[in-house]
């Protein structure tokens, strides 16, 4: 196991920020990265039972459930960021309470599938948008009154690292776990 995996909230490691802009080459497999993330999260989830869905990925973390609704609400606010980042000049992005919305009862009853297939529709929308983007397009910034003004490549690297990320809690966790 390797030491970036020894940690169980964060079993692929921590999002390092970009410090530039990033080469068509990086941002191909970037957007590789959250395109891959719905069949990745499916695949994660495949089989498990209704007790193992309620099952959290570490001690205090949420439960699989609450992680597999989490990652469409995260991406549709992402995919909602980007278009307000190309159609805007530097809005300023809305956060959200992503614990508050874990514990909302369309979380705890709503069927994964809801989300396994909000997450493939919402993708097959934000894939294409990712794909047609230019440089400029990249270079475009939004502020977020936590992390100050990024890019959209600074977005599309910390949502290739989410999909990822969550993906691994539950992954780690069948490891851990011999599911």
């Amino acid at each position: 196991m390797s030491d970036m995996n020894l940690d169980p909230r964060y079993p692929v490691g921590k999002f390092n920020r970009p410090t530039g802009p990033h080469t068509a080459d990086q941002r191909r497999d970037l957007i590789e990265q959250i395109a891959a993330t719905p069949a990745r999260m499916r695949a994660a989830v495949n089989g498990l039972s209704e007790a193992q869905l309620d099952t959290p990925y570490r001690d205090g973390g949420w439960t699989v459930r609450q992680v597999v609704h989490h990652v469409p609400d995260s991406h549709m606010n992402a995919y909602t960021r980007v278009k307000l980042a190309l159609t805007e000049d530097e809005p300023t992005i809305k956060p959200y309470d992503e614990a508050a919305w874990a514990r909302l009862n369309d979380v705890h009853d709503t069927p994964i599938e809801t989300s396994l297939q909000l997450l493939e529709t919402l993708h097959a929308r934000w894939d294409t948008i990712l794909g047609a983007m230019t440089d400029a397009d990249f270079a475009r910034t939004l502020r977020h009154p936590e992390h100050g003004l990024m890019t959209l490549d600074w977005l599309v690297a910390m949502y290739a690292w989410h999909g990822r990320h969550h993906v691994g809690h539950i992954t780690s966790l069948r490891e851990r776990s011999g599911w």
